[in-house]
């Protein structure tokens, strides 16, 4: 059992995110955040093998953010793959915002 449990997401933080998405007066049964748990481990280890084959058959070691966004949309998760890809590309968009007013604010490269 506990070579399974080491393998499996922390269910603190699968009942964390269980929980975000639930009304606030939701209660979540431990049996519902065991199987959330396991179902999620499980999503995650298919879509990061799909993405491993892709990386032996490339003779790559890395799997990168690409290639999983490459396995959910060739499992047919192309709304997660987007959902993905808009995120980062938010996520960058905030960093460079970020990065600019701390340029600005310490007074360097204002000629720039």
């Amino acid at each position: 059992m506990d070579g399974e449990q080491d393998r499996l997401l922390p269910i603190a933080n699968v009942g964390r995110m269980m929980k975000q998405t639930l009304p606030p007066t939701a209660k979540i049964s431990k049996e519902a955040k065991q199987t959330m748990q396991e179902c999620a481990t499980e999503f995650i280890s298919f879509v990061t093998g799909e993405a491993s084959d892709k990386c032996q058959k490339e003779n790559r070691k890395t799997v990168n953010g690409d290639d999983i966004c490459w396995a959910l949309s060739s499992l047919g998760f192309d709304d997660y793959a987007e959902a993905i890809v808009s995120s980062d590309v938010s996520m960058i968009s905030l960093s460079l915002t970020r990065a600019h007013k701390d340029v600005n604010s310490t007074g360097l490269a204002r000629n720039l």
